[in-house]
């Protein structure tokens, strides 16, 4: 999951800017109310501008719904991805990985939580380009946890049969699961009980270089205890 969104040719700095301001504020709605809930005339109430205005931006309801989820997408890498590549690859990364997850779904970075979460379910059974650009965004997340998983074994930190294809679904599952339970169900401990889900799946792999480091994680016991 590595990259931003292509600028936009022949676009001033002015042109640049509203543009992002309007993207803002369309995939906050987008995130809370589904990528339907977002049109032109919609989001000319919610930014101040005229409809004709933004359609010289967003030519189409299409081009729109895919420019929001661009952005999302670069909010998900500057609120994940980005801190997590300034550990080590591997069972660090991982973890960071997972907790910058969790936290970004808890501060609800999105009004309306993760926001691929949402479009996932909202375009899962609707064929087209916004379904499969979802498709591409959840499967580069995907790998890149399996990537990790992979590094983790290469650097005998988790044993060789640590899988990294059921790893990452089920480190995913754990992650979905507490968003939909945390905005759904208001369940204020989802995140820590998914937290403390995916450290005891990785301490069962965990090989004795990883036991015997001084420095090692807070056992699962503790992270049980804070979840309750």
């Amino acid at each position: 999951m590595k990259g931003t969104p292509r600028p936009i040719n022949g676009c001033s700095t002015k042109g640049r800017q509203t543009r992002t301001e309007i993207l803002q504020v369309a995939v906050q709605i987008a995130s809370a109310e589904g990528l339907e809930g977002i049109s032109l005339g919609r989001l000319a109430d919610e930014v101040g501008m005229s409809k004709s205005g933004l359609f010289a931006h967003f030519r189409s309801k299409e081009e729109l719904q895919l420019a929001v989820v661009e952005t999302a997408r670069s909010i998900f890498i500057d609120e994940i991805i980005h801190p997590a590549n300034v550990v080590p690859s591997g069972l660090k990364r991982l973890r960071k990985l997972a907790d910058a997850w969790l936290s970004y779904a808890e501060r609800e970075v999105f009004r309306g939580g993760c926001f691929f979460g949402a479009a996932s379910l909202e375009f899962d059974s609707r064929p087209g380009a916004i379904k499969n650009r979802i498709t591409e965004i959840m499967g580069e997340w995907l790998r890149l946890l399996e990537n990790e998983i992979r590094q983790g074994r290469a650097g005998n930190e988790l044993t060789p049969d640590a899988d990294p294809v059921q790893l990452a679904f089920e480190f995913n599952s754990h992650m979905m699961g507490a968003n939909w339970a945390y905005q759904l169900m208001g369940n204020r401990q989802a995140f820590a009980r998914a937290k403390t889900a995916i450290l005891e799946r990785l301490q069962s792999f965990a090989t004795s270089k990883v036991a015997r480091r001084p420095n090692s994680p807070t056992p699962v016991t503790a992270h049980r205890a804070t979840a309750r």
